[in-house]
């Protein structure tokens, strides 16, 4: 079982701090209430380390070098932002361990003991209330080419192993989103139709949903910060959001996700493999439905015919009376039970 116990996709514009007059005062101070909320939850999951993913806005990774992901290892992490400052330490040998474990799992990710932390991550840690150590792992949304969704989707469940066989209860944390247009000529008109239906899947717990947007999709409608979602997701797996809050405005569609505590949801197969207690009902049903001979033995004694097999006394009864419904109920693949149920009432017909 994960030890990824919650996390949260957070927006992150930087008019939540640069607060300029056009922005819609009542929405901001909405999310940061939901921000607030979550982080309270979060932390009352006593995490042991918390991670976020954030992408990097043309300021570090971008002229020199532009890696697809890097962790920081640095001990700690500063930067400022429209006259704040940002501090955090930062659990350098676990992120060590995980570029190690990441390198052992075919990815290759940067490190750096160096970066700055900028807004993106700056402003989801202050508006969850965030004070203890993070480890920061930038992606590249930016600067093409970027790593596919598939690619970002699998980073993030290689980081959940690795937590996982450190034994780490970890909060995944990510930053950015939804859809934007920052210095073009569509800034005010971000996609909203587009992001709620991304968000309707999300709300399910349809959370690999994400990887089916490519990068002229995520470009067209604004969203290739969604790739910070992407690793997120795949460390968080697929379970349903405790929390969904869409707050868009004029320039941003803020949108804000959390899971909180729970553990993604074994969903029961339509077609199951056969469980080991039902092997011998199974031998039974599978020479009703392919083999004539045992056909006419179960005709001509139905009860005779289950006898021959080493069956519970549910399982005897239901195999008498062919009762598909409680076969099924059993946890049988109903697809032999089925084949063997038309076999029957063909020849019942017939005679």
């Amino acid at each position: 079982m994960s030890t990824v116990v919650g996390g949260a996709m957070l927006p992150h514009a930087p008019q939540f701090f640069t607060m300029p007059d056009t922005e819609d005062k009542k929405n901001v101070e909405h999310v940061r209430e939901v921000a607030a909320d979550i982080g309270e939850r979060l932390r009352a999951l006593n995490p042991d380390l918390w991670i976020i993913f954030s992408n990097d806005h043309a300021e570090q990774f971008f002229h020199n070098a532009a890696p697809p992901f890097t962790v920081h290892v640095g001990g700690e992490a500063s930067g400022e932002f429209a006259g704040r400052k940002f501090h955090w330490q930062v659990p350098s040998e676990i992120g060590f361990e995980i570029v190690r474990q990441l390198y052992r799992q075919n990815f290759d990710p940067a490190f750096t003991s160096t970066a700055k932390i900028d807004y993106a991550i700056g402003i989801p840690l202050t508006h969850i209330g965030h004070t203890g150590p993070v480890l920061p792992i930038y992606v590249n949304a930016y600067l093409p080419p970027q790593p596919t969704m598939e690619r970002c989707y699998g980073f993030g469940q290689a980081v959940a192993r690795i937590v996982t066989a450190l034994g780490l209860k970890t909060v995944i944390l990510s930053s950015g989103g939804m859809s934007h247009f920052p210095g073009t000529d569509r800034y005010s008109n971000p996609e909203l139709a587009w992001d709620q239906r991304v968000l309707e899947k999300l709300a399910t717990g349809n959370l690999k949903s994400l990887i089916g947007y490519d990068e002229t999709e995520l470009d067209h409608t604004g969203n290739i910060e969604l790739r910070c979602w992407a690793c997120a997701a795949g460390a968080l797996g697929e379970r349903k959001p405790d929390v969904v809050s869409m707050d868009p405005s004029w320039h941003h569609n803020y949108a804000s996700l959390a899971w909180i505590g729970a553990q993604p949801e074994a969903q029961a197969a339509h077609y199951p493999s056969i469980k080991p207690e039902l092997v011998e009902l199974t031998t039974a049903l599978h020479g009703l439905a392919h083999d004539a001979a045992q056909r006419d033995q179960y005709m001509a004694d139905a009860a005779a015919y289950a006898d021959k097999f080493r069956l519970a006394p549910e399982q005897r009864e239901a195999l008498v009376k062919l009762d598909l419904p409680s076969i099924t109920k059993m946890g049988a693949h109903p697809l032999v039970p089925f084949l063997a149920q038309m076999q029957i009432q063909r020849l019942r017909t017939h005679r």
